[in-house]
């Protein structure tokens, strides 16, 4: 079985979240899978300095060179995804899932999606192939495809859980190392750290996420 993983950069505060991409890696390699990273290869919305958690004005930095890192180069560019070659794909968190993947973190309802995002998406769903989320993450699936009234959590976040119902999903609330398992559309999802005090929880999480992927694409 193989998995595309989309990377929205790296770095909890304007990329991927580090540990729960890494994670995802792990679980899916521990599981006798096998992965491919995919990220945009466009300029980051924002850059923040992640030691000061402040926003660097005058930086610029590209979306799939920082996804690279997580990576270590073995990544393509997401106008390459073609889903014949995959049997799942896993979103991780992070902020860049909802300011660089799409706009959600600044408009919420009225986001706009990268079109090469959507079209992953889109395709994945319309092959019923698992689609599974992390964090943040799943208000972007829900965004594209709250019209199918998809089950997702990010936990317990009253004012995203809202906004993903206005959408038209069905939002769950789990603990930080449960999952949503919506068995009619193939999606699972993980709330990690919208909730996890520790890198340990967010390990569960994803692991249960990524057995119930590949158990769904089987």
């Amino acid at each position: 079985m193989k998995i595309a993983i989309i990377l929205s950069g790296c770095g909890v505060f304007d990329g991927s979240e580090i540990h729960e991409a890494t994670c995802t890696m792990l679980n899916i390699d521990k599981q006798g899978a096998e992965y491919q990273c995919f990220a945009p290869n466009e300029t980051q919305s924002k850059v923040v300095n992640h030691f000061t958690h402040k926003i660097e004005e005058n930086s610029e930095r590209n979306i799939l060179v920082e996804a690279a890192r997580i990576a270590r180069g073995n990544i393509k560019d997401i106008r390459d995804f073609n889903i014949i070659d995959f049997d799942a794909v896993i979103f991780p968190g992070g902020s860049g899932a909802v300011t660089n993947l799409c706009d959600f973190f600044e408009k919420g309802r009225a986001c706009e999606v990268n079109p090469e995002v959507v079209r992953v998406i889109n395709d994945c769903y319309e092959s019923q192939m698992p689609i599974g989320a992390i964090c943040i993450a799943p208000a972007l699936i829900a965004h594209v495809l709250g019209q199918h009234k998809i089950v997702v959590t990010i936990g317990n976040d009253k004012q995203v859980a809202s906004v993903i119902e206005e959408n038209g999903a069905i939002h769950k609330e789990c603990k930080a190392d449960e999952i949503a398992v919506d068995e009619k559309h193939k999606i699972v999802t993980t709330p990690a750290y919208m909730l996890a005090k520790s890198i340990k929880e967010v390990d569960n999480g994803i692991a249960k996420l990524v057995a119930e992927i590949i158990r769904l694409g089987r």
